[in-house]
């Protein structure tokens, strides 16, 4: 039984949560040449079981801030995936990434993302980097995090405007200013914004219309 099929039963074994998945991916990564791990991660990536390729994908965020050709491969194919746990994993291979090459220095590629058209790709960036301001960068600068969010309150993805409005909820916990600045500008007489303006003002009080 090569390496492969080995993590593949590993991986099958975690029904419940992630830990032991992420924890093999770990492994191979700091036991395995970046070459093998890539070509690990690929393999995996091709299996009809589900926990393999979220194996696969916590592989490929430990690798991408390293290689141009795994960032790309998450957001081109690991993004067309159709299992929402794979797409929870997206989210935090993306979050990942971005810690492994800086917060502040990842900003071309997170607006990057923000602008795909896939909703997917969207939602990796709204939800991978939850909360926010926890993050170093925009712990520091918050009005970034908000404004970066707010560029989506609109989207045509009810599945992306959740994921922004509850992100802004979590900022305003510790930003309720600067969050009902920024809610003030939306015009709630559009559907969607309306949407996502309501998950993000829950925290806050006297929140005028809606």
């Amino acid at each position: 039984m090569d390496v492969t099929e080995r993590l593949i039963q590993r991986a099958q074994k975690s029904q419940h949560g992630f830990l032991d998945i992420q924890k093999a991916a770990n492994e191979v990564v700091d036991e395995q040449p970046v070459e093998d791990s890539l070509r690990i991660a690929k393999q995996l990536f091709t299996s009809e079981i589900y926990q393999a390729r979220s194996l696969a994908t916590f592989i490929f965020g430990r690798l991408a801030a390293n290689s141009n050709e795994t960032i790309g491969f998450l957001k081109r194919r690991v993004s067309q995936d159709n299992d929402w746990r794979v797409q929870e994993i997206l989210a935090k291979a993306f979050d990942r990434y971005c810690a492994d090459v800086g917060y502040e220095q990842a900003l071309p590629v997170i607006r990057e993302w923000l602008a795909d058209s896939s909703p997917n790709v969207r939602r990796a960036v709204t939800e991978g980097l939850r909360i926010w301001t926890g993050r170093p960068f925009f712990n520091d600068h918050p009005e970034v995090a908000i404004l970066l969010l707010s560029q989506l309150r609109n989207d045509e993805s009810e599945y992306v405007r959740k994921s922004v409005g509850n992100a802004l909820r979590d900022i305003s916990k510790k930003h309720k200013e600067l969050v009902e600045i920024e809610l003030h500008q939306w015009d709630i007489t559009d559907r969607k914004i309306k949407q996502t303006y309501k998950l993000a003002s829950k925290f806050i009080q006297n929140k005028g219309a809606g």
